[in-house]
């Protein structure tokens, strides 16, 4: 294990970058030199980072030889054209797009979940992180699947605009001032308001008539619990909120499990808080709950009274620390004790 350790952070003007720093501080993980980096059009911006002002760079023009974790928190096609030269001098990549996660040689990892996928590292020297719903979804699956297996799972998501990057979360400011003072609403990230409205698409169209996000739920839980018998069937939605994705999930097991059991379950797994009672608010909120922590949050967990081996969960998370952040920082931290 090597005390510091020098990284590069790609995409750090990212609602995501942002929150990468941050929590690598507040880690306080044990950075030597750090590069700040994104493409030409944000280069010579700066950031603060333990009290210094850093200037971001160029990533077309960085030499990644220069760093051994360089974090790739932008877009898919900033991914795709830059992650394999990075990985080629040597550095650990950890990419929280889309862009690897599929390939068999990458590891998709959740830390609490299936951190011996990282074994494989080296293979390509790429980690992906899931998406922010499916991290979420994942470290609530996991217990119940190693307990009962995991049949099917029907799920329904209500994501926050921040999955939508800073000018969602600006459109949906804008437009709720607009409609506030009785003005017209004017739409750019989202085909239609979602100021006081839920849209049912994030994620292009695929053939099946499920969007790319809905079917991401289904590959990359069967990739991550290893296991493609899962089957998974989601709808995802875009709701008026700033930061937290929540989730409706219901869960048919192979083997009979009481809600109770799942609940003792969930109460000693790693990074689960379980929020129990029947009380009006017994129940967590992306707001009250998860916004700025790290944890999942389950509530609402109940058998289901038209299935005999189901089970209906509540799960709200903050989608920029645990669903992104964290989790490659979790990752970085796991690398530099074992790996590095």
């Amino acid at each position: 294990m090597i005390e510091k350790v020098d990284i590069a952070i790609v995409g750090a003007t990212t609602s995501v970058g942002e929150t990468l720093l941050e929590v690598l501080e507040e880690r306080k993980f044990p950075v030597g030199q750090i590069y700040l980096l994104d493409s030409e059009t944000s280069s010579g911006s700066r950031l603060e980072f333990s009290g210094y002002a850093l200037k971001i760079g160029d990533v077309s023009t960085f030499d990644f030889s220069r760093v051994q974790i360089a974090f790739f928190v932008s877009t898919e096609a900033l991914s795709k054209e830059y992650v394999e030269k990075a990985a080629s001098t040597g550095c650990i990549v950890i990419d929280r797009t889309p862009a690897f996660r599929n390939d068999n040689d990458v590891p998709l990892v959740i830390p609490e979940v299936n951190e011996e996928a990282l074994d494989d590292i080296n293979k390509r020297k790429i980690v992906s992180l899931p998406s922010c719903i499916s991290i979420q979804m994942l470290m609530a699956l996991k217990p119940i699947h190693d307990a009962a297996g995991v049949k099917r799972v029907n799920v329904s998501t209500y994501q926050s605009v921040s999955g939508s990057g800073k000018e969602a979360a600006e459109e949906l400011a804008s437009q709720t001032a607009a409609l506030l003072n009785f003005r017209d609403v004017k739409c750019k990230t989202y085909p239609k308001q979602i100021a006081f409205n839920v849209l049912p698409q994030i994620g292009e169209f695929q053939d099946n008539g499920y969007t790319e996000e809905e079917m991401k739920l289904v590959w990359e839980t069967q990739k991550v619990l290893n296991d493609n018998s899962i089957s998974v069937n989601a709808t995802a939605v875009r709701v008026p909120v700033f930061i937290g994705h929540a989730a409706s999930v219901h869960i048919e097991t192979h083997e009979n499990i009481s809600a109770a059991k799942v609940c003792e379950l969930l109460q000693e797994a790693s990074g689960i808080e379980l929020v129990t009672g029947q009380a009006p608010g017994d129940w967590p909120t992306p707001v009250t709950e998860s916004a700025g922590n790290d944890s999942v949050y389950v509530g609402r967990v109940r058998e289901d009274i038209s299935s005999e081996n189901g089970i209906n969960l509540w799960l709200v998370t903050d989608n920029m620390r645990k669903g992104a952040a964290v989790n490659a920082v979790q990752i970085a931290e796991i690398l530099v004790k074992l790996y590095i």
